[in-house]
């Protein structure tokens, strides 16, 4: 008998392979999707200014309704993340191999019941702040691709005029007031031609202007607390439909599908949170990490035993066939867990934030080229990067022929992209890596053992390829306070006081008393600031701030109050600026009025209490 050559019987074991793992490709077709979409969710939602562009000036935007636009997002988007430096790369292994030490021997002692409904309870109450606001991002997403805020077509950009429910089309930047055209419909793109009766376009602007509502709550309680806040129909919508879903999970059941819901909140709130700070840093987390998992899945029975005995979203849960020896019905679940998400997809969300940095490097360049400033690098303005899915979708942008050096950039939310995406190739061929060996020996593999190896590639052999290594080594995402010029020079008067201590690591942060400058400093100079201020030859302005404080202090004395407010566009506030060239400040430049009020409640009752009886009289007469 002839023998059988090497590459048949690699070819009919790869036959046979095939065969067997291909009921299971829906599953792993599923796994894989699950796993890429809050990654990238995540790292897009993680988009922030870089250091190589300036904020933008206030009151520069020339479109009020974009100027709505970028104020909402900012204050969403308003959230500082957690840099790790690279003393956590030693902290990251070390305290999760002690928790998961920990909980290992709670369950082989005790039991995992207990364990499930104290960690089950835990997870709920976390879950919920992290599901409110992925539900939230999700509706605003879903919003802008129902009603844009602009479209493209016939040649034109629309955008909307929701006070005079319409969408006035341009041409371009040169175009006048008197050039407009008008639609009275709100659908987007070719639905915007279709004619419609006045009373659907009529609900459908009502419905448009129910979607966008917003109103700013005010709670105060006495020595308790007291702030105020925004509050859009996508938060109540989302607190409504997180309420129910957190209940069901807690006290009902846990199917795999709110688990995985609940495991796309932790992750898409955690890549948002925390991020390494630099390309160095990122490595060595994940080159530790790289080893921990090896050694816990296969030198130990702790993580296989934790992630099967636990009845918590720490793991994303897909379902899949019934193997060989199981009876068809068998509930057969494959599972993947949540930092094998998480520790990959914060170097993809790193990367990303890399070529945002880049994108304005060298729209930077281009703009010193064309001031005449040399090799020196000029900061272009920020242009907001996240947001507007839905009007990507509904524009088309054309090109420009010259380089923008100003906004609105044509690109700035569609930059490019080249590390994102050699980021994510590396994290698919990595997780195909992990999902083929598995299937092959028919065990539990650590999937950070394939995912690292392939995110660390990926982005340093795209750096060697493009030459930038160096830019690569060098960069930094830590935040960075861009102050004032009369503020920086007093700040070298105080630059004992103000000298910035070493913050430590993430854990160092996590567990230490890291305190900035002292009370007694802080109030040390609330005093010099009062004793300056009372030297004042100006005795009108000290009264006016006498009668504000008398007026700030009886308002300390309020047992309790809720207010909302809903800001509302004045619609001669237009007029009144073509016709005069000075208009009237207010807060925020809008319009403000109680809920159920009268056009009249023209600001909040807590602004009319700051008005002393002395100046209420002299307006009276």
């Amino acid at each position: 008998m002839d023998e059988v050559s090497p590459f048949a019987e690699f070819l009919g074991q790869a036959i046979y392979q095939f065969t067997a793992i291909k009921p299971l490709l829906p599953t792993y077709g599923h796994l894989l999707v699950s796993a890429l979409f809050p990654i990238y969710i995540g790292a897009h939602a993680s988009l922030s200014k870089p250091s190589s562009a300036s904020k933008p000036p206030k009151g520069s935007q020339d479109d009020e309704d974009e100027s709505d636009n970028e104020d909402e997002e900012r204050r969403g988007n308003d959230r500082k993340m957690e840099g790790l430096v690279p003393s956590d790369a030693l902290m990251f292994p070390l305290t999760a191999g002690l928790t998961l030490g920990g909980l290992y021997l709670v369950i082989k002692y005790m039991g995992a019941d207990l364990l499930n409904k104290i960690l089950g309870f835990y997870f709920s109450q976390m879950g919920m702040l992290f599901a409110v606001a992925f539900l939230k991002d999700c509706l605003t997403v879903l919003r802008s691709f129902v009603f844009p805020r602009k479209y493209s077509s016939s040649g034109q950009v629309w955008k909307s005029k929701p006070a005079d429910r319409t969408f006035e089309g341009t041409r371009g930047k040169e175009s006048t007031t008197e050039s407009l055209e008008v639609r009275r419909s709100p659908l987007p793109g070719f639905l915007g031609s279709i004619p419609l009766p006045n009373t659907i376009r009529a609900t459908l602007w009502a419905f448009r202007g129910v979607a966008y509502w917003r109103a700013k709550l005010r709670v105060h309680v006495h020595r308790v607390v007291s702030g105020e806040c925004w509050l859009g129909v996508t938060d109540v919508l989302s607190i409504f439909m997180t309420l129910p879903a957190i209940g069901y999970f807690t006290f009902v059941t846990k199917p795999w599908w709110l688990t995985n819901f609940l495991g796309f909140s932790f992750c898409y709130g955690t890549l948002q949170f925390m991020s390494p700070s630099t390309f160095i840093t990122g490595s060595l987390i994940l080159g530790s990490l790289f080893f921990y998992d090896i050694y816990f899945v296969y030198f130990t029975p702790l993580m296989v035993t934790v992630a099967k005995k636990l009845d918590v979203p720490i793991k994303l849960l897909f379902p899949r066939p019934a193997g060989p020896g199981e009876a068809p019905d068998t509930i057969s679940l494959a599972m993947l867990g949540l930092g094998d998400i998480i520790i990959p997809g914060m170097m993809v969300g790193l990367a990303l934030r890399f070529d945002l940095y880049l994108y304005y490097k060298r729209k930077g360049m281009q703009k010193a080229q064309a001031a005449g400033n040399g090799p020196d690098l000029v900061k272009p303005v920020y242009q907001t990067a996240t947001g507007g899915w839905g009007e990507r979708f509904w524009t088309r942008s054309v090109t420009p022929k010259t380089p923008e050096l100003e906004p609105p950039y044509h690109n700035a939310r569609s930059f490019p992209k080249p590390y994102f995406t050699a980021s994510i190739i590396g994290y698919v061929f990595g997780m195909i890596a992990t999902l083929v060996v598995m299937q092959i020996f028919d065990h539990p593999q650590p999937a950070l053992l394939y995912l690292v190896p392939g995110v660390l590639i990926s982005l340093w052999g795209t750096a060697f390829v493009r030459k930038e290594v160096n830019e690569m080594w060098e960069f930094s995402d830590a935040e960075e306070e861009e102050e004032d010029e009369d503020y920086s020079e007093k700040k070298d008067e105080k630059k004992e006081t103000t000298e910035p201590t070493n913050q430590g690591g993430f854990f160092s942060r996590l567990f230490g008393n890291n305190e900035t400058p002292s009370d007694s400093s802080k109030e040390t100079e609330k005093e010099k600031e009062s004793d300056a201020s009372s030297g004042s030859e100006d005795q009108e302005p000290k009264k006016k701030d006498d009668d504000e404080k008398k007026d700030d202090d009886a308002k300390k004395f309020e047992l309790f109050t809720i207010s909302l407010y809903h800001p509302r566009k004045s619609q001669t506030t237009s007029r009144s600026r073509s016709s005069s060239g000075s208009v009237k400040p207010t807060e925020d430049d809008e319009n403000w009025s109680i809920v159920g009020g009268t056009e009249r409640d023209i600001e909040p009752p807590t602004k009319r209490l700051r008005r002393s009886p002395r100046h209420a009289s002299v307006e009276a007469n």
